[in-house]
């Protein structure tokens, strides 16, 4: 009977070494084909440009070559007049940004398309690209990160990393708290309490944990933490897997006040004392308030020691426009996508 038994697992194992072997290599004809037919539309983008730039062809080419296409293979896809054009402006945008062109292959054509079409700005382009590439969005999920601002919520997070975390971390913890957060899921009204949207949260967690970002996994919310005699909950308690810390979360309906982070500071100091494993970091603590004044922000974080950021929250996806006014320069930018790509290449 031992001897089936062992029969059996052996042959479990087998069967899954197989299919994982299977899967491996249907994952990798897919970006060979992907890849192939990325080339082939910046071939014909290239031809198209070429061709009405030396020989003077107006806009009609274009037209016609996908009518001569279609009737040489009927039933052919991804040769229509607005597809052909899509090509040309693929051809010129990606060939003038060297950054671009090791990603385009990385992804789908639409999903390249979508980032072209909707992002105008090179380094805006080439964010979504990466974040594409490494967390597999869908089309939807590309959409909605686009229209949700996800770049500028990123370059513009108030934190106080720089001082209060070893420079090997602070890069890739910026890449975990953002400016603003947006819960459009919640069907909030306008007016609520903490617990109510605390509650919505729980009830959208896995939308809300894409909100938040990659890497976040769910501990508990009303998390409880005895210091003393004294109960105290903090309101979301998240892990960061690439980070290896907890985020302690407040949410807070009003504006933000220096006092806040004296009680996020305890409640760091807690979590590092009782809660935190070996080998794992001291916890980072996210503000979330429906406004701040960045001004009182950044004086509030220069007197503290813990890692702590504050963002705000709209129940409607939104961004005011005087944000792009606190964007950092395209030096900066650029430095921070430099970064984001080292930390993808190191998985």
């Amino acid at each position: 009977m031992a001897g089936v038994v062992n029969q059996n697992k052996d042959y479990n194992d087998f069967l899954l070494e197989v299919k994982e072997r299977i899967r491996t290599s249907q994952y990798q004809a897919l970006k060979s084909v992907n890849k192939e037919l990325i080339q082939l539309y910046w071939d014909i983008g290239r031809l198209i440009v070429e061709k009405q730039q030396h020989l003077g062809w107006g806009k009609s080419v274009v037209e016609k070559l996908s009518k001569d296409i279609q009737a040489e293979y009927p039933g052919i896809q991804g040769f229509s007049t607005t597809n052909l054009w899509n090509m040309r402006l693929f051809h010129i945008e990606i060939q003038q940004n060297e950054n671009l062109q090791p990603l385009v292959g990385e992804i789908s054509w639409t999903k390249n398309i979508l980032v072209l079409t909707k992002c105008k700005d090179p380094l805006k382009r080439e964010f979504y690209l990466l974040h594409t590439k490494k967390f597999g969005w869908t089309k939807d999920v590309l959409i909605h990160q686009i229209e949700n601002k996800t770049y500028e919520k990123y370059l513009l997070n108030q934190t106080n990393f720089d001082q209060t975390l070893p420079e090997k971390y602070r890069h890739q913890a910026k890449l975990a708290v953002k400016d603003h957060y947006t819960f459009d899921l919640l069907e909030l009204a306008d007016e609520h309490s903490e617990y109510e949207l605390e509650q919505a949260l729980i009830r959208n967690i896995r939308k809300f944990l894409i909100e938040m970002g990659p890497w976040f996994t769910f501990v508990g919310n009303q998390f409880h933490v005895a210091v003393g005699e004294n109960d105290y909950y903090i309101d979301l308690l998240l892990f960061h897997r690439k980070l290896q810390r907890f985020i302690a979360l407040e949410l807070k309906i009003g504006e933000f006040k220096p006092e806040y982070k004296g009680k996020m500071e305890f409640y760091l100091t807690a979590l590092n004392e009782q809660y935190k494993e070996d080998g794992e970091k001291d916890a980072i603590g996210i503000i979330v308030c429906k406004n701040k004044d960045r001004t009182v922000v950044e004086y509030s974080l220069k007197t503290t020691n813990q890692p702590i950021g504050v963002a705000t929250y709209s129940t409607s996806p939104s961004l005011p426009d005087e944000y792009s006014k606190y964007l950092p320069s395209p030096d900066i930018i650029a430095e921070r996508l430099a970064v984001v790509k080292d930390l993808f290449s190191n998985k």
